[in-house]
């Protein structure tokens, strides 16, 4: 219901002020949430004409199917509200109101831009598919622990993740990864400079060999 009321207000939660970027992943499940409500719209709408005789049941069925309605528009609305939230030194994944995990930069090994229908559950992997579809895929070089639903640790070194805009997520986290990389620098040494004599070329003086000769002029 809070998440409800973010919505309505158009009030994200986009952290503190050392949020760099916010990455929504809501918009691909929208028609789904959606259709789904509108379909909790018309069975509500059905159950009051079909107990118009009994107003007590009437009222209880009533009361829990705009209930169901608000949870549906809610779980939508916790999504949207909820964005990736990129820092300086942290990603913060995030899925409805149920996933929350801080992966710092500097665990990230590799990003991947690619769309995935189908995922497999394999233990170390957290998939956070919205509308079955992920579009990026982190590996660790040290796992992170996404706590599952009830609290219990689950670490995980493969995360799948998807935003409405993928390319311009992977950019800036290619972009930070690159900036968490330390900068190795060799040090400069300078070699002394020697200064090489200066010697000029030698002048020897030869002498020359004698012209020869002429012969004589030939008679006429």
């Amino acid at each position: 219901m809070a998440s409800l009321g973010r919505w309505v207000a158009r009030r994200p939660d986009r952290g503190g002020p050392d949020t760099v970027a916010a990455f929504p992943h809501a918009r691909d499940q929208a028609a789904l949430m959606y259709g789904f409500a509108f379909v909790c719209v018309v069975e509500s709408v059905g159950m009051s004409y079909l107990l118009a005789a009994w107003p007590v049941v009437h009222a209880v069925v009533l009361v829990l199917d705009v209930y169901t309605v608000l949870f549906v528009l809610g779980l939508h609305a916790a999504s949207a509200t909820r964005p990736h939230l990129l820092t300086g030194d942290t990603l913060r994944v995030r899925q409805a109101g149920h996933v929350d995990v801080r992966i710092p930069l500097e665990r990230i090994a590799a990003v991947r831009y690619e769309s995935l229908f189908t995922h497999e559950k394999k233990d170390g992997e957290l998939n956070l598919a919205v509308g079955s579809q992920t579009s990026l895929t982190l590996e660790l070089d040290e796992p992170v622990d996404a706590p599952r639903l009830l609290g219990a640790p689950r670490p995980v070194h493969v995360v799948r993740l998807h935003a409405d805009d993928a390319r311009a997520m992977y950019r800036s986290l290619k972009q930070a990864s690159l900036m968490q990389a330390p900068l190795i620098q060799a040090p400069l040494t300078r070699a002394p400079l020697t200064r090489a004599p200066l010697t000029q070329p030698s002048l020897t003086q030869a002498r020359t060999a004698p012209s020869p000769v002429p012969d004589p002029p030939g008679s006429a």
